[in-house]
């Protein structure tokens, strides 16, 4: 006899983790069951079977499922003693592009998943295109470096100019834009935080 205790559902606490984690990050990443079966080697109605609790995976599916998440088979149903100390965020990964026009490219480069008062970015500005942003929470401030090429810090009525290795620190409550000021494109580490 099981002595593994099962929800209303019939379904063991493991298995329940894992169907809602499985679904809910496949809709994070905006894939269809058939997509998400070409990028895992999964079959799609295995997968489905999953997704509804009607099937448990073995250790090689989901490892082929953590896989395609770029997490940890630990981290897929979330059990804390088997998940690694150290998240990674692929420069590839669409989940974490924030933005990306004629304009200017931002990347997240903070973890999606936590509550956080720090965001960490990434932006690639165009030559002669800006950031326009208007205020934030009162008290949020930024901090910006530029790794590449030149740009103009405007925030409120006060303005500099920052070029390759400048670091500026200005007020994030007020209307503020980042200015790429050069003939090529501008490369800047942004942080914001809202205290």
């Amino acid at each position: 006899m099981s002595t593994q205790i099962k929800n209303r559902k019939g379904i063991e606490p493991v298995a329940q983790v894992l169907c809602e984690k499985v679904k809910g990050l496949r809709k994070e990443k905006g894939w269809t069951l058939e997509s998400f079966s070409e990028i895992s080697g999964v079959s799609r109605s295995m997968l489905s079977q999953i997704e509804r609790g009607q099937a448990n995976p073995t250790l090689a599916v989901a490892c082929k499922i953590a896989k395609a998440f770029s997490i940890s088979v630990g981290e897929l149903v979330d059990e804390p003693w088997t998940a690694s100390a150290i998240e990674v965020i692929r420069r590839d990964d669409p989940a974490f592009l924030f933005r990306n026009d004629s304009q200017c490219k931002i990347r997240t480069l903070s973890p999606l998943n936590m509550e956080k008062n720090i965001e960490f970015y990434e932006l690639s500005i165009s030559p002669h295109a800006q950031l326009q942003s208007g205020a934030h929470f009162e008290g949020a401030r930024e901090f910006i470096t530029v790794e590449k090429g030149s740009v103009e810090i405007i925030a409120g009525v006060d303005s500099s100019v920052l070029r390759e290795g400048d670091s500026a620190h200005y007020r994030g409550d007020v209307e503020h834009c980042i200015k790429n000021t050069d003939s090529v494109e501008a490369v800047c580490f942004l942080v914001v935080s809202y205290s």
